[in-house]
């Protein structure tokens, strides 16, 4: 095994050990075996990219419904890591590290995981690359700041959390959002959540972006439900 990808799962099992959370997939145990390393984790059997392909199936709405909760959820995991001493930053958020959990543990069903390249974040200490590895992450879902090796913070999960918000609300960055369709009722939610995911892109100022926490006090200025 390269050594890049041993220390990612060394270093994946040590922050799995310590982040003992319901935002975080659960972690039992972990052996050496045969020259092999095996970890024992909480099992899921979807993540983020299969319910947004199956959502019909597994919500019994239509496609094109919003998932509110998934968001909400979402922003409070990543607010639980943000909020840790010291904090951590994940940087590689995406649906494929997004787990659902069925069994709906303690009223939740989402579940961060995939922390082999998750690091703690040193608030005090701004030096150019603040510690933290450059360059790091899934090209798709990277801030700015990181994909060009500059420094960064926890908020470059910000980021990569508006691009997947993107995808779970259908939202196509290429149009222009007053062309898009949308009921008439809802365009003031519509706006608002366009405006709360325009915000949580900014660059290269990455440090206006707002927390975890800021987003979710402003749930019901953003959240589109077309149930209710």
């Amino acid at each position: 095994m390269p050594e890049e990808k041993k220390q990612k799962i060394i270093n994946e099992v040590k922050n799995l050990a310590k982040l003992d959370s319901d935002f975080v997939v659960k972690y039992f145990n972990s052996w050496l075996e045969s020259n092999h390393l095996y970890i024992q984790m909480q099992f899921c059997s979807q993540n983020l990219r299969s319910l947004l392909k199956d959502k019909p199936i597994v919500f019994e709405r239509q496609p094109e419904d919003h998932m509110n909760n998934v968001f909400e959820e979402l922003l409070e995991c990543v607010q639980y890591l943000h909020e840790c001493k010291p904090p951590v930053i994940h940087r590689d958020l995406k649906p494929d590290n997004i787990l659902i959990d069925h069994n709906f543990t303690s009223n939740r069903f989402i579940k961060l995981c995939d922390f082999g390249l998750a690091t703690d974040h040193d608030i005090n200490k701004q030096t150019p690359s603040n510690d933290h590895t450059l360059g790091v992450g899934t090209l798709t879902y990277s801030s700015p700041e990181v994909y060009h090796y500059k420094q960064y913070n926890h908020k470059t999960d910000i980021y990569s959390l508006a691009l997947i918000a993107e995808q779970i609300y259908s939202i196509d960055p290429q149009i222009s959002h007053s062309s898009q369709a949308i009921e008439s009722e809802f365009k003031k939610l519509y706006d608002n959540l366009i405006q709360t995911l325009q915000s949580m892109q900014s660059s290269p100022d990455y440090k206006q972006r707002p927390e975890c926490r800021e987003v979710l006090a402003k749930h019901n200025e953003w959240a589109i439900d077309k149930t209710q």
